[in-house]
Parts: C-alpha cells; structure tokens; sequence
C-alpha cells in the first residue's frame, strides 16, 4: 500500500497565520510594558509615601518639639547643650536635618538646647590634682571635658592647663577640658642638630656642648711621604708631615635640623690644616676619633 502525500501551497492561509503570531506578540509586549509602568509607578508612591518634610524646631520648648517631631512621624534626640545670648535657655538653638529636608519616617533628629546665657563662673584649677579638679568642676554645674596628658616633672595626675580658663566669658559648652601631667619616660633627650659647618673645632665643640652632647672631630691623616729617587742608598726616610687641626668643620653627622641624641654619635670632618714646621701649634691628633669634651 502506498500513501501519497502532495503539498498543497497556500500563500494566504500561511499570511493569516503569520498576522495572527504577530498580533499576539503586540499584545503580550503591551501587556508586558504595562505591567513593568504599573510595579515603577507603585514603587516611586511607596517610597514618596514614606517621605517626610523637616519641620522648623528652632526657638521651639524641648516639650513643643518633641510633640511636632511625633506628628510628622520623626523621632527626637537632644544632642547638646549649649550657652546662648540670643536663644532662651531651655529652647532649640540648631537641629539636624534642616527644617524643609525631606527624610524617611521615623528619622532620629538631633537638635541643641540653649542653656541661655553663660551664669556659671569657670573655677581655677591649675595646680590641682585630677581629683580635687574635677570636685570643683562639678561643684560650679559644669562637665568634665577632654582630659590630655603630658610628661612634665613633679607629681603626676596635676592639672597644667585648662579650657576654657578661669572666669571666661562667652563660652559654649558646659564642659572644661584638662591637661594633666604624667611621669616623664626614660626616653633619651633629643635635640635639633646645630649648623657646624664653617666653625672652628672649638667653637663647634662649645656649641655642642650647649646641648648637653660629645662631639667626635676626625682630622684627615696625611699619606706618608715618597721615597726620594736621588737620595743615597741606606739614607734614612723623611718624616711625614704633621698637620695642625686648624682647619674648619667640613662636613658634619647628623645634618643640621635633623633629631640627634647622644646615641646617634654626633661626628665632625675637619679641614686639613697647615704643615706643623710652619704654623706654630700643637700637633694634630691621630687619625682616631677623639670624643671632645
């Protein structure tokens, strides 16, 4: 048994089929678009529906701003305290945001509070222990501020300064800050290393002195003399030239504005000075560094 199939062309049943996949393919590409508008435009209310504005909380009592923050669906937090000749005590002086920002629900805002204008004398307690510093602190209605330490002689823990000073005006904060000493360390002293170069050895060395540190002062060595070709065999050698430390530093260790201690062997090079048979002097050291003093 044999099947015949013949393939019958009909160019207008395969156009209706192609419009139709194309209509379908519009609609779904609309419905498509109009659902990815719909999910933005929800998004965009929702998150502008979570959107407050700032209200303005200057001048307000802490009580009338803490009653708008709830309203506007905010929470309240006061940061400071701080003097003020303008502000009454107890009202807003600043607030963060700024009134008109727009913030989430529920954004903590941070405001200062005036405490009106400075009542309170500042004490003097330069010379007083930590202890005794902060008791009078507290007595005179006022904070303990920043305390720093700094290595100083005598007994430790006592006050060197403070800020603001005794009897200030105008101040800010109700705080006062301290600097307290603390024993020096066995840290070495250090120094800034003086411009030796161009000085004789001795004002150098006085120099250096000044500081409290040594010295080391190298003279170059002169180099033996030659062999004289025309003397006689058996003639004894001549005897080397001396030279005299009368020159001038030349080059010095460490340079000039640098951190020296006496650890780091300050050292000196010195200029080569005259023959000794023609300048009456002393004779030159060897070529050993010789710690001055």
């Amino acid at each position: 048994m044999k099947i015949r199939l013949r393939y019958r062309h009909n160019p207008q049943e395969v156009a209706a089929q192609a419009s139709r996949w194309f209509r379908i393919s519009m609609v779904v590409l609309a419905v498509s678009t109009v659902a990815l508008l719909s999910a933005l435009i929800t998004m965009r209310l929702a998150i502008h529906t979570a959107e407050v504005e700032v209200p303005n909380l200057t001048g307000m009592t802490v009580d009338e701003a803490g009653a708008t923050s709830t309203s506007a669906l905010l929470n309240l937090t006061v940061e400071n305290r701080f003097f003020s000749t303008t502000v009454p005590a107890g009202r807003i002086l600043s607030q963060s945001p700024a009134a008109g920002s727009t913030v989430r629900k529920g954004w903590h805002m941070r405001v200062t509070e005036s405490l009106g204008p400075q009542k309170a004398a500042i004490p003097n307690t330069l010379g007083l222990s930590e202890h005794d510093a902060g008791m009078a602190i507290r007595h005179a209605a006022l904070d303990m501020g920043t305390l720093a330490y700094l290595p100083a002689a005598g007994p430790a823990d006592t006050v060197l300064a403070q800020t603001p000073p005794a009897d200030a005006e105008g101040i800010e904060k109700l705080e006062i800050g301290l600097l307290l000493s603390q024993p020096e360390t066995a840290a070495p002293k250090a120094w800034v290393m003086p411009n030796l170069v161009g000085l004789s050895y001795s004002a150098a060395n006085a120099r250096m002195k000044e500081l409290d540190l040594h010295v080391w002062a190298i003279v170059p060595q002169p180099a033996a003399p030659a062999a004289d070709p025309m003397a006689p065999a058996g003639a004894p050698a001549q005897p080397p030239v001396v030279l005299v430390p009368a020159g001038v530093v030349v080059t010095q260790t460490p340079v000039a504005g640098t951190r020296v201690a006496a650890a780091d062997n300050p050292h000196v090079k010195m200029s080569a000075g005259a023959p000794a048979n023609s300048v009456a002097a002393p004779a030159a050291p060897t070529a050993t560094p010789a710690l001055a003093r």
